[in-house]
């Protein structure tokens, strides 16, 4: 099943995303898709304040993969620059951490990921408002779906 809910503001996107944040746990792993310009990093901004993250947020575009310390650690990987390769920066290992991770372009590294996960798409439906579409793979992620959305 699919979940959507539509924000109409890059602060509602942070807002929801803050909320979502209050209900991982170490260990979880959401992928966020969306085109340039649909809200990936305003959300994952979002998820980082809600893991009490100080520090500033921005796109791993270049580097691959950024590290936050918070109430929960934050593991934000950017695989864009991965698609046609084979490496393995060792995801395995990163994706069993105490840690939240979040990959934007995760299609590119798909045999890497868990079997359990929360796919994350953005779609852009005008200048400020998007439609944030949920979709759960695995019964803890149904769960979540099911007690964040109104």
């Amino acid at each position: 099943m699919t979940y959507i809910i539509e924000v109409n503001s890059p602060e509602e996107t942070e807002a929801f995303a803050a909320k979502l944040a209050g209900l991982l746990k170490a260990g979880d792993l959401l992928t966020l898709e969306g085109g340039l310009g649909a809200g990936k990093t305003t959300f994952t901004k979002g998820l980082a304040k809600g893991l009490g993250i100080k520090r500033m947020v921005n796109s791993p575009t270049f580097t691959i993969l950024k590290q936050y310390s918070g109430n929960l650690d934050l593991n934000h990987f950017d695989v864009y620059r991965l698609e046609n390769s084979d490496e393995d920066i060792g995801f395995d290992e990163l994706f069993a951490s105490e840690a939240v991770s979040v990959v934007e372009w995760a299609q590119f590294i798909e045999d890497y990921l868990p079997d359990e996960r929360l796919e994350i798409t953005i779609d852009r439906l005008s200048e400020e408002s998007r439609a944030i579409q949920l979709h759960p793979i695995g019964q803890r992620f149904e769960t979540l779906c099911k007690e964040i959305m109104p």
